[in-house]
């Protein structure tokens, strides 16, 4: 489990079912790392990359054989500090990345909507990129979140291009919700 709240971020290559990652942190076999949102083990580590296996599935429902700044987190421990939202490392897919504005020291960034449209609300969770983030608006297709200076800083948000991909994964507490209705009829 990850709470969304970035330690760093990496450049990152992918070849040949492989993403090669360079870590801000040390880590070891079998560990577990965000990787822009997504939950994958470490393979191997020589003290400054970190290796990866990409299966299909994972490379077909992420950013991950394109991107070339990765978000980075490390699993949250047990007795850890839980500072963001729940977000498993389970990506849904990805989104567009349309604009942003600036206002004040605030910058507005809009995204496509997903096909999981149920799971955006305003002041809902979503993590984008790893990204624990409150939606603060919703409009027909898209939505908009606020970014302070120091996320824009921190992550990979900042580097953002209009027509981009973003990994996204929705709050796991409305998935569970949604399905509670669901059984319910």
């Amino acid at each position: 489990m990850f709470t969304g709240i970035v330690e760093g971020t990496g450049k990152a290559r992918y070849s040949a079912g492989k993403l090669y990652v360079e870590l801000p942190f040390e880590v070891r076999g079998g560990d577990s790392v965000s990787v822009n949102g997504a939950c994958l083990t470490v393979v191997s580590f020589d003290g400054k990359t970190a290796v990866f296996d990409i299966g299909e599935e994972t490379l077909a429902r992420t950013n991950l054989g394109e991107a070339k700044v990765v978000n980075l987190e490390r699993a949250m421990p047990a007795n850890g500090r839980f500072d963001g939202h729940i977000v498993t490392g389970h990506v849904d897919g990805t989104i567009r990345f349309i604009a942003k504005r600036r206002s004040g020291n605030t910058t507005w960034m809009a995204f496509e909507m997903p096909k999981e449209r149920w799971g955006i609300a305003e002041k809902g969770s979503i993590a984008l990129n790893g990204v624990s983030l409150t939606v603060a608006r919703v409009e027909a297709g898209r939505f908009w979140i606020q970014v302070i200076p120091y996320t824009l800083k921190n992550t990979n948000l900042g580097l953002l291009r209009p027509g981009e991909r973003v990994n996204y994964e929705i709050d796991v507490l409305a998935r569970y919700v949604k399905r509670l209705l669901e059984a319910r009829g």
